[in-house]
């Protein structure tokens, strides 16, 4: 009698598959089953700091690693690819780089940039979706500070930057912001005083997660350091010059040359293609983050909705790396249990708090239900962004890439 192999495979490589996969390599065998990984990229990028890549903080090489470097080479393949259509039924995912059946399958597909149907958002904004947006936004801000330092006509908008989204990335982005300018303006000579930084939001109450007192130390912080904002002001579009806001119901427009949307993302577009019930790029789990209908399909991570909640007050977890790790683990443990015939268990979030960088110094955040700010929150974000590393990579890599 033969025995065959189960074929599990995992679509993406960011904290939710990664951690699937680096979990499950270290819980099976390779008599077990064959892994295979696919993702677009060679490389993994910490997603969390993209904002620091943007604002040029970060150099963007120190935000990503070589995923082959935390893989079991014996029991896990990996094929560079795009993944271009997941049949379900027929149990294949077909990819830029050939088809692959599966026994089980783990969609961890990730997020793109979701603009919500605004008018040229897409054409004249830049977008934080992935490590090469964040390089390209971090290039034009120091291309715009070169060309006003060296032009004969100066243009003021060289020196304006448009921030759509007071959320946390907008926020994050902000922080890091406010502490490239003083570098930057020293670099090229620029007055500092004429830079002008506008944070644009939609919403009556910014970071929506945290308390009125975190959310005004959180003003008062960029104020200070010049950042100017709009709140309860829909954009209604981008265009070649800003944004068009509505104030008053008048429209008004807000000119810079620099325009970054921070303000939603949503679930990889595949999703709908591949199955039903998906909105904005996620699909409602049941508790052990299959999904109905399909007893060998995982769906984690960015394109996952873990519903939490009774009734009318039932809501999705938003999608965070924490939960995505977490997510991960517990994926990892359930394939083992799927292989071995026993009955899965229920996926139970566990919430260990919240921090918010304003820069590499500073930082508001609520921690095993304590509120914290300044350097205490700055301490424990780097904390958190070195741990996440660590449970993914282990020690060699969070040594070279963690931020202590």
């Amino acid at each position: 009698m033969s025995f065959e192999r189960k074929k599990v495979v995992v679509l993406g490589a960011g904290y939710a598959g990664l951690q699937t996969v680096t979990k499950l390599q270290k819980l099976v065998s390779a008599q077990d089953c064959d892994i295979t990984l696919i993702n677009k990229n060679e490389y993994h990028y910490e997603s969390t700091w993209l904002h620091e890549a943007s604002a040029g903080t970060r150099s963007y090489e120190d935000c990503l690693y070589p995923i082959k470097n935390v893989l079991n080479n014996e029991k896990v393949k990996f094929v560079v690819a795009e993944v271009t259509k997941i049949d379900r039924d027929a149990k294949i995912v077909e990819t830029s780089n050939g088809s692959f059946n599966f026994d089980i399958l783990v969609v961890a597909l990730g997020f793109e940039s979701e603009t919500f149907g605004i008018s040229g958002m897409k054409e004249h904004a830049f977008q934080i979706e992935n490590i090469n947006t964040a390089r390209r936004i971090a290039n034009h801000i120091e291309e715009r500070f070169a060309h006003y330092a060296n032009a004969s006509e100066k243009d003021e908008k060289d020196l304006a930057i448009l921030v759509g989204g007071a959320g946390f990335t907008g926020v994050e982005l902000l922080g890091e912001l406010v502490e490239k300018i003083p570098a930057l303006c020293k670099q090229y000579g620029i007055d500092q005083s004429k830079v002008k930084i506008t944070c644009v939001e939609a919403a009556p109450k910014m970071l929506p997660m945290f308390s009125e007192d975190l959310v005004k130390y959180v003003v008062s912080y960029l104020e200070k350091r010049g950042v100017e904002f709009k709140i309860a002001t829909p954009i209604v579009a981008a265009n070649e010059n800003g944004f068009v806001v509505k104030v008053n119901e008048q429209e008004e427009q807000l000119y810079a040359n620099t325009v970054i949307w921070a303000a939603g993302v949503r679930g990889s577009k595949l999703m709908e293609e591949s199955f039903e019930g998906v909105r904005r790029g996620r699909i409602v789990n049941r508790e052990d983050l299959r999904i109905d209908g399909y007893d060998d399909i995982f769906v984690i991570g960015d394109c996952s909705a873990v519903m939490v909640g009774e009734g009318e007050n039932k809501r999705p977890l938003p999608t965070t790396a924490q939960i995505a790790m977490q997510q991960g683990e517990f994926t990892a443990k359930a394939i083992k249990q799927l292989l071995a015939g026993e009955k899965l268990s229920k996926f139970e979030y566990v919430d260990r708090g919240t921090v918010c960088s304003l820069g590499s110094h500073d930082g508001v955040g609520v921690v095993f239900g304590k509120e914290i700010t300044g350097k205490k929150a700055a301490f424990m974000k780097k904390l958190i962004d070195t741990r996440a590393i660590f449970k993914i990579g282990g020690a060699g890599i969070a040594y070279k890439k963690g931020k202590f």
